[in-house]
């Protein structure tokens, strides 16, 4: 397989060259390309659309782009193998990035750029050939709860939901979902596989209803009365904060939030990511996009446009959204994605045996 290499330089050095129309060829040892990438994305955020235009204004490389959701990218994958022409995957879910990896959908990268702006732990294992995949932006899987019948201390960490004071109050969507089963893989991490399973026979004990709808639904859940606790991703939070609809704004006002588990191993987050596709016919173009995404220019789009949280340190967060909920600064887990991938199929043979759906 081939490995995509980019010289060392640092992502401010690169985005400059970027600017200057001189990162392809020149820095990466291939010859020039065609001004195209074709982009096959999860995302499907409107300000995305100027972190795109952006990156073609840069470097007068055309992006093609495909939208499907995580699932039907890798399917669709499989199902074009070597005709692919797909350059750069762009996924909205760890475990999904880590079975893209697994599934060898991913070319491997030699960026020390990359490198040195994504943490270890939001990214892909590094082998010797390099790496598949890095995390560009993420989310903090919090707890929802409704405060005018609870503490925060009373929901400070996740092994709390399943504590029975809780009976017939919590809402979460499908036990199965990438978002869920991504916490549900951290937590068999932490606390192994006899507790973690104790602990999700905790959380059936204590719905208000059959997991059902997406994480905004938990969040109104609570807001309505139906719901004492849910989880939820803060990315969805982050939208009702930001909302001028009334409805939305009172949804705000009835609920508090908590960042988990604070004291012991940090808020679960979960990773959006890109990869250059295995059969990526323009590569160089691929990896000077993903050294783009990393940007202090992109990840300012991913924080203050689309509420997210950034994956580079030392990016000031101006987002009001994600500050109104408290989480300008927090400890978030640091386990590695290919480890909480790992855990998925014993984790879904927990949730059949516990009966979470």
């Amino acid at each position: 397989m081939r490995s995509f290499l980019v010289a060392p330089q640092s992502v401010k050095v690169a985005r400059l060259l970027l600017a200057a129309g001189l990162f392809l060829g020149s820095l990466t040892g291939f010859a020039a390309e065609e001004p195209v990438l074709n982009l096959y994305s999860a995302r499907h955020y409107a300000t995305d659309e100027a972190l795109y235009a952006n990156f073609t204004r840069a470097t007068g490389i055309k992006i093609n782009r495909v939208d499907a959701d995580d699932a039907g990218i890798l399917a669709r994958l499989k199902a074009e193998g070597s005709a692919s022409p797909a350059d750069v995957i762009l996924l909205v879910d760890a475990a999904r990035l880590w079975r893209g990896e697994v599934e060898d959908l991913f070319a491997p990268v030699q960026s020390p750029g990359l490198l040195k702006a994504v943490p270890e732990h939001l990214r892909a294992k590094q082998r010797p050939d390099g790496t598949r995949w890095f995390g560009l932006s993420t989310r903090a899987r919090v707890i929802v709860y409704d405060k005018q019948k609870y503490k925060p201390e009373e929901v400070d960490s996740y092994e709390k939901l399943a504590d029975p004071k809780f009976a017939g109050r919590l809402c979460i969507r499908s036990g199965s979902h990438p978002y869920n089963l991504s916490l549900f893989g951290a937590m068999l991490e932490h606390m192994g596989a006899a507790a973690t399973e104790t602990w999700l026979k905790g959380l059936v004990a204590n719905l208000a209803r059959q997991p059902k709808g997406g994480d905004t639904d938990q969040i109104k859940g609570v807001a309505s009365g139906e719901c004492g606790v849910a989880l939820a991703n803060s990315y969805y939070l982050a939208r009702l904060y930001r909302s001028d609809n009334l409805q939305d704004k009172a949804v705000v006002e009835r609920i508090g939030v908590m960042f988990p588990n604070q004291n012991s191993w940090g808020t679960h987050v979960n990773i959006a990511g890109g990869a250059v596709a295995r059969h990526a016919k323009h590569p160089q173009n691929a990896v000077a996009f993903l050294t783009y995404l990393v940007s202090e220019q992109a990840q300012t789009y991913f924080a203050d446009g689309n509420n997210e949280w950034p994956v580079i340190n030392g990016l000031s967060i101006q987002n009001p959204a994600l500050k109104a909920m408290g989480g300008a600064s927090f400890k978030s887990e640091k386990l590695s994605a290919s480890v909480v991938g790992m855990n998925q199929v014993k984790v879904q043979q927990m949730l059949d045996r516990v009966g979470l759906r």
